[in-house]
């Protein structure tokens, strides 16, 4: 999934490690078993671990936490017609202001915040730009600089108007279209963890298309062991963490050459173009969608440029 595109950017970027470990839990001597799940969710596969005293308790957290990564993309999603961002961009330039869910008022809050310290590097109005690109990459061909100007002229995230107390928004000018492709993943995973919580399951990891967030560390461990890719290569390093959420964003499998140029599927949403030259960005942070949010924020800004957002936010730095 791009850092607008929901459904596009690579789990590739973070290789779980996923060892067997022992099955005791120390502090309690309760034994405590390891169970795996994968569902496809939002365009990707979503993975839990997690460690529980039996299979009926496992089966429904986890039967929970999916059913909370649905309820979230259908809310999220620009590819379902009947989603709260889809009505949202539907009712743009009309003048009227619409309802929104409280999931939808905390996200837009965020990519607010986010979009005015990085000057618009991120902004979750870029999807004429992100559908354009998709579109490119899917057909191998350039859009073409007009079709670019078009798709930008209606991106812009300060003609999204939030009225806190009544939760509302209003789109400003017509043609808008709500990506949140850079940040509705992790919020999901953030979600999903929250669920299993409260079924009294705090050891767990929860992976989505290169978002994780591991919780607790398996019995008689540190952490989960989790390795980084920092590059396209097969070099990795792999390190233990714990309550910590990690985020990766690059373009290894999703770009367009074009006359001796390589876009990644990555948009800046600030020139229309997809980034050039973009490098494996890892991100660490102690919520994923902080962490799905600067990652994709510094695919387009770039490491030096970002240092001084990340500053801003306690606990987040690059891996």
């Amino acid at each position: 999934m791009d850092r607008y595109q929901l459904f596009y950017r690579s789990s590739f970027l973070i290789i779980l490690t996923l060892l067997c470990f022992a099955n005791v839990h120390r502090s309690t001597c309760q034994e405590l078993a390891r169970f795996n799940y994968e569902q496809p969710k939002m365009g990707t596969t979503f993975r839990i671990v997690l460690y529980a005293e039996n299979a009926q308790l496992a089966k429904e957290a986890s039967d929970a936490a999916f059913k909370r990564i649905d309820e979230l993309n259908a809310i999220f999603s620009d590819y379902l017609e009947d989603s709260e961002a889809s009505k949202l961009s539907i009712q743009s330039g009309s003048g009227l202001k619409q309802k929104v869910s409280p999931e939808m008022q905390e996200v837009l809050n965020l990519a607010r915040e986010i979009s005015k310290r990085s000057k618009g590097a991120f902004d979750v109005t870029v999807g004429p730009l992100s559908k354009l690109w998709r579109r490119a990459i899917r057909r191998k061909e350039f859009p073409g600089v007009k079709n670019i100007n078009d798709a930008r002229s209606k991106v812009n995230y300060r003609w999204i108007k939030l009225y806190g107390k009544s939760q509302e928004v209003l789109l400003k000018k017509k043609g808008m279209q709500l990506d949140f492709g850079g940040i509705a993943k992790g919020y999901a995973i953030d979600e999903a963890y929250q669920i299993l919580i409260s079924f009294g399951i705090d050891r767990a990891l929860i992976e989505g298309g290169g978002d994780v967030y591991v919780g607790a560390p398996p019995p008689a461990k540190k952490g989960w062991s989790l390795a980084f890719l920092a590059d396209s290569s097969d070099d990795n390093e792999i390190t233990e963490y714990a309550n910590k959420a990690l985020a990766s964003s690059g373009d290894t499998y999703q770009y367009l050459e074009w006359e001796g140029v390589r876009y990644s599927h990555i948009v800046d949403p600030r020139t229309g173009f997809g980034v050039t030259g973009n490098d494996v960005i890892n991100v660490i942070a102690p919520k994923c969608v902080m962490a799905d949010v600067i990652a994709s924020t510094v695919s387009v800004m770039g490491v030096s440029k970002a240092k001084k957002l990340m500053k801003r936010y306690k606990g987040v730095d690059l891996r």
